[in-house]
């Protein structure tokens, strides 16, 4: 789970960061809010996906997730874009969930 959360998390990041240019240039939005939002949600985005290895820390992709929607006030493509990344991002933490499971009720399957 931790590896497919953090590959979400990651390349979310990117897509934040580059967001960030285009609010300002395109939306109008100030330079300070938008670096706020956008830099501001990718960093967050690439420590929380270091720190996926303490169980807290998926309440913080979470909110990771939530930000990234609600870019869409400043940038509206990003209501989409965010979503997006929200539905990916919790396909991969209830198929890790799903298969953390697995592997702990059949552990000799995955000794193989």
């Amino acid at each position: 789970m931790r590896g497919m959360c953090a590959g979400v998390l990651f390349f979310e990041a990117i897509v934040l960061a580059l967001a960030t240019p285009v609010m300002i240039q395109v939306e109008g939005v100030s330079t300070g809010v938008a670096l706020a939002w956008g830099v501001g949600l990718a960093a967050l985005a690439l420590v929380t996906a270091g720190l996926l290895r303490f169980p807290w820390a998926y309440a913080l992709g979470w909110l990771v997730q939530v930000g990234a929607v609600a870019m869409g006030f400043l940038l509206p493509i990003a209501f989409f874009v965010g979503g997006v990344f929200a539905a990916i991002w919790a396909t991969a933490w209830v198929l890790g969930r799903r298969i953390e499971r697995d592997r702990a009720a059949n552990p000799e399957f995955y000794a193989r």
